[in-house]
């Protein structure tokens, strides 16, 4: 890259100019043999020659790591084959074509079908060696965009997730059935539209975010048209699952928060939600610095206390909210075991940078405490994925976390494989992928079994 190009196309966050593929991968430690399937991974990589105007807008890129028998079999990273890289724009005489977007946020797999997704537009399927199918709208069914962040209810296989949009309805709910056929749609009435990143689901509600990063038309020139507005406020919403649109809110302090680590319903009937809350002020630095400086989400906004792990709880008998914070550690991306999605859970794993390192970090919610896996100074964490144990009656942290490390220069990466139990510790295996993978944002683990 030249001197000129803007920071989230250089160092850890250049994108690679090509696909490659490479087979028995070198590997420090062992693999453990309970790990059969793909870790995938996805990022924003825009192709040779261009410049991407926000590190949010490049081209959706996967990388990939096959696991088996205690062997990394293969890597390889594929472009998704959408329409925005074949050139065509989301935007036409007919108004908003949902079957174009850059694909680039999360890959996440369900009843059988691998999708990658990014909020503005329809999944694309893949398939389990990277090889693009197309995009999906559940055979006409899906008449909005998709979440980044569906939520599988780990006891139905449901998958919850909703679509907003910069014109009405700004906000809608959807579910799938565990077969992956869209069997339900309501809207929820929002003042206007905002940028919705991520919700949750409990065993019995939905919760949504309905916070002040709100679009504008003038704004979309610039690459990026959302905003921080002091105007708007800050909601949160409570829908039970069984009653789809009916919807009670609950005022919060103002804040922007991109990714939800859990929730769940109490004893008590009030609904618990925990995730990575930048508050007011910033929140507008963050985002002022996010086009230019991706480490404002990523290790930048960690290191200067941007991000923190946060509760908020939600009681319908008096219709308010409760707040605190969980810890003071500078995080982002929490994560939690899939089987425990919407119930309450003790662990979050997440990205944290502090004093110039970066690193893995894991909450103990019921005592307040963390553990870190610090990496070297010239080395970046990606999310952390958990991966549980098969063991019978596991506890809940008997598993595995996975994460890609790049080093700051863009020149290497490995996957790292850490013991859940034993965060701190020296990492279970590490295996050195054949180039830097640039830094991206959200991955799954897809176990064979999921694949059938």
């Amino acid at each position: 890259m030249t001197a000129t190009a803007p920071l989230h196309m250089t160092g850890h966050f250049a994108p690679v100019p090509d696909e490659i593929e490479a087979t028995d991968l070198p590997v420090e430690g062992a693999i453990p043999p309970e790990l059969t399937g793909r870790y995938f991974r996805n990022g924003p990589n825009p192709l040779p020659g261009e410049v991407s105007p926000h590190w949010f807008t490049g081209h959706g890129m996967l990388h990939g790591v096959r696991l088996r028998g205690g062997r990394a079999e293969w890597y390889r990273n594929r472009w998704v084959r959408t329409g925005a890289l074949e050139g065509r724009s989301m935007f036409g005489p007919e108004g908003i074509d949902l079957s174009v977007g850059v694909a680039n946020t999360h890959v996440v797999a369900h009843a059988g079908r691998i999708m990658a997704l990014v909020e503005s537009s329809h999944p694309h399927v893949v398939t389990p060696e990277l090889d693009t199918v197309g995009p999906c709208d559940f055979d006409g069914r899906l008449t909005t965009a998709m979440t980044a962040h569906p939520k599988a209810d780990p006891v139905t296989g449901e998958l919850h997730l909703f679509g907003y949009g910069v014109v009405p309805p700004y906000l809608t709910y959807h579910r799938l059935s565990a077969g992956g056929e869209l069997v339900t749609s309501a809207d929820i009435a929002v003042p206007g539209p905002t940028m919705n990143h991520d919700f949750a689901i409990t065993d019995r509600h939905a919760v949504f975010l309905d916070l002040p990063i709100t679009f504008s038309m003038e704004r979309l020139a610039q690459g990026m048209p959302f905003a921080w507005d002091d105007a708007y406020g800050a909601r949160m919403g409570v829908m039970p699952l069984d009653r789809p649109g009916e919807v009670t809110w609950f005022d919060v302090e103002p804040n922007f928060t991109f990714h939800i680590g859990n929730a769940h319903t109490d004893a008590a009937g009030r609904v618990v939600v925990d995730g990575a809350r930048y508050a007011a002020a910033d929140a507008v630095a963050m985002w002022d610095g996010i086009g230019t400086d991706p480490d404002g989400i990523v290790s930048g906004a960690a290191a200067t206390g941007l991000a923190r792990m946060h509760r908020w709880t939600l009681d319908p008998a008096t219709g308010r909210a409760s707040e605190e914070v969980l810890h003071d550690l500078h995080v982002e991306f929490p994560t939690v075991d899939d089987e425990r999605v919407g119930r309450a859970a003790r662990y979050r794993y997440a990205v944290t940078e502090a004093r110039g390192r970066s690193g893995i970090v894991k909450f103990d919610t019921e005592h307040g405490r963390a553990a870190e896996h610090a990496l070297d100074g010239d080395t970046v964490a990606g999310e952390a994925v958990f991966v549980p144990s098969p063991a019978p009656g596991r506890a809940e942290d008997d598993g595995w976390l996975l994460t890609i490390t790049t080093r700051r220069d863009g020149s290497a990466s490995q996957l790292l494989v850490l013991d859940a139990t034993d965060v701190a510790g020296a990492p279970v295996a590490a295996v050195t992928l054949p180039r830097g993978v640039p830094a991206g944002f959200h991955g799954s683990w897809i176990d064979d079994a999921e694949l059938g």
